[in-house]
């Protein structure tokens, strides 16, 4: 069919392992996991190079399940940051084939090819996938496995099938062989307890999903239900959204157990600051804005919750971000108990290029001025270290103080596939 649309969906392999191990050749032939912090013997795998995982060690594990899969792994730390600059090379690569590149993550993109200029004369999709993964090669030093079909899922299967550095199309002609057969696990949104849920009906692989009754698996799992039917059977007519559109990630955040645990107000607004200067910090770095601002709270009897709330303007000014995070406390918390572990984070990211509308009863002046407070403290702070220049309030309790937030836990979470809330529906 001439006008069917030809979308590539390319997935950076072992992302994060990779980059380590381009900077580091000497992680290549080791099995290597990055995430968490192997000092503290906390956190997860969040991914790990391909001697590891042969070995049993799997995205999502904690660190000590790791060890006791393979002794000998060797924990990085991750550097996202790092990470950030790579996915932003990768995607400026995409760009040069056509602007409707749609991020999901940092290591993956759905790209439509099917108005590109690069689609004249004898070019497929293929053709163009294969000279993608070529300059991903050569240009970046890591490599990808890219699917290409003629909808986002499919593409998507594509290249989960085969990796490292493989291509594989799904066409009208093979689908049915290679994606139908396949662990209805494999589907996009298929998790474990809907697994386990159509495994129930004797609903097994991605066809019988394909084959059921939209109407019994609308009974079964609700709205999702349709979602599913039409992701088995190829009829997803999501677009692929702009280049630029959002933010390859949908929110930045730092989170610290703390030195000692926090007994009153003048604590927690202390480390409050503190994250909300590292976080605003990662979002000015990777050029990033947010109007979503939230907190995370766990006192030492183990009660935790996590709150948000929308702000007017998106921000990346630590004030801003410090004031909304404070005030959720103050409306959120009664000290029953002492805290022992605070977050803070920004989401609903976009472009800090991306333009918005200005608040009538805000000052832009005064936003003016404390975003040129932040860059002239962030300056410093890179010149000759974090306690260079410190708020006049850290000098409260000198071991609270002495955290450098930005050295501490820091998260990044991918965009979700509904992120735009556009609909998956045929017509």
């Amino acid at each position: 069919m001439n006008d069917e649309r030809i979308i590539l969906h390319s997935d950076c392999n072992c992302f994060y392992a990779a980059v380590e191990m381009l900077h580091n050749p000497e992680l290549r032939d080791v099995p290597m996991a990055v995430g968490g912090d192997p000092e503290a013997r906390h956190g997860i795998v969040l991914t790990a190079n391909y001697i590891a995982k042969r070995r049993g060690v799997k995205t999502g594990m904690a660190l000590w399940e790791a060890r006791q899969a393979c002794r000998d792994v060797v924990f990085v730390t991750p550097n996202y940051d790092e990470y950030i600059r790579f996915s932003r090379k990768a995607r400026k690569i995409y760009g040069d084939y056509t602007d409707l590149v749609e991020p999901y993550g940092l290591d993956e993109s759905w790209i439509d090819i099917t108005d590109s200029k690069s689609m004249l004369g004898t070019s497929t999709g293929m053709t163009v996938a294969r000279e993608i993964s070529d300059r991903i090669k050569t240009e970046l030093g890591i490599t990808v496995s890219i699917g290409v079909s003629w909808n986002k899922i499919f593409a998507k299967f594509g290249s989960d099938y085969k990796k490292p550095d493989a291509i594989t199309q799904i066409s009208r002609e093979n689908y049915k062989d290679i994606l139908w057969t396949a662990p209805a696990s494999d589907l996009l949104y298929v998790g474990r307890r809907t697994t386990a849920k159509l495994k129930k009906y004797g609903i097994i692989t991605i066809g019988d999903i394909a084959r059921a009754d939209p109407e019994f698996l609308h009974q079964i799992f609700g709205k999702i239900g349709y979602v599913l039917s039409t992701f088995a059977r190829g009829e997803d007519q999501t677009p692929v959204a702009a280049a630029d559109d959002y933010a390859p990630v949908k929110s930045v955040g730092n989170s610290t157990t703390t030195p000692r645990d926090l007994v009153n107000d003048d604590d927690v607004r202390m480390v409050i600051y503190l994250l909300s200067e590292s976080v605003a910090a990662r979002l000015k770095e990777n050029h990033f804005i947010g109007d979503v601002i939230g907190i995370s709270i766990r006192d030492n009897g183990l009660y935790s919750f996590t709150r948000q709330h929308r702000v007017h303007i998106p921000t990346n000014i630590s004030e801003e971000i410090a004031g909304y995070a404070w005030q959720l406390f103050k409306a959120n918390y009664d000290w029953e108990h002492p805290i022992r572990s605070v977050g803070v984070r920004v989401s609903n990211l976009v472009p800090d290029t991306m333009p918005h509308q200005t608040d009538l009863f805000m000052r832009e002046e005064v936003r003016e001025k404390y975003l040129k407070a932040d860059l002239a403290i962030e300056d410093i702070r890179r010149r000759f270290g974090y306690e260079s220049v410190l708020r006049g309030l850290m000098y409260y309790d000198k071991a609270l103080s002495g955290l450098d937030a930005k050295a501490e836990d820091h998260m990044i979470h991918p965009v979700g596939y509904f992120q735009n809330g556009v609909n998956c529906f045929k017509e």
